[in-house]
């Protein structure tokens, strides 16, 4: 396969918020939908998406784009990786469906337009707090949060990488 081929294959999981509807619609469901910044990927994310893509058929992953990354607090130097470089990372991913974008703080827009039959978050999250975990709901999908990988996260990593280099 040639570099060109090997992009292709991944660009080909990759689709605009406009296009979002009509390639779910080519989705086998159940459909499970997650979404994050996933700056630095790491066994962590990695062991989430998988098992988050467990629990359906098709994994949908919304990235914060990186305006609304920045908005998210995590600090002035992130995201570390473009949305572009991060979508296709993610691509990469053989348990990863689809990748998308939301501009917004939340991605309730976007579920409320896909209606996922699965929303997933990570350990931190209280799903009775979230609005599109109600939403999901109410549409007879389920929500629940995955717990963490014990050991790995993008801020414990960036602070491994500074200590590091000075």
């Amino acid at each position: 396969m040639t570099n060109l081929a090997a992009i292709e294959v991944l660009t080909d999981k990759i689709c605009l918020r406009s296009e979002v509807s009509s390639r779910i619609a080519r989705l086998v469901r159940p459909l499970v939908f997650t979404n994050g910044v996933f700056d630095l990927l790491h066994r962590g994310h990695v062991m989430y998406l998988a098992q988050a893509r467990a629990l359906g058929a098709s994994l949908l992953v919304a990235l914060n784009t990186d305006a609304s990354a920045r908005r998210l607090g995590k600090g002035p130097d992130r995201p570390l990786n473009n949305e572009n470089d991060r979508a296709l990372v993610l691509a990469a991913l053989a348990s990863t469906s689809l990748v998308t974008w939301f501009d917004e703080d939340t991605p309730l827009q976007l579920v409320a337009q896909i209606e996922p039959d699965i929303l997933v978050k990570g350990g931190d999250y209280d799903m009775s707090r979230l609005a599109e975990a109600r939403l999901v709901e109410s549409c007879g999908g389920r929500s629940l949060a995955l717990p963490f990988v014990d050991g790995y996260s993008t801020s414990a990593l960036m602070q491994k990488i500074r200590s590091h280099s000075d």
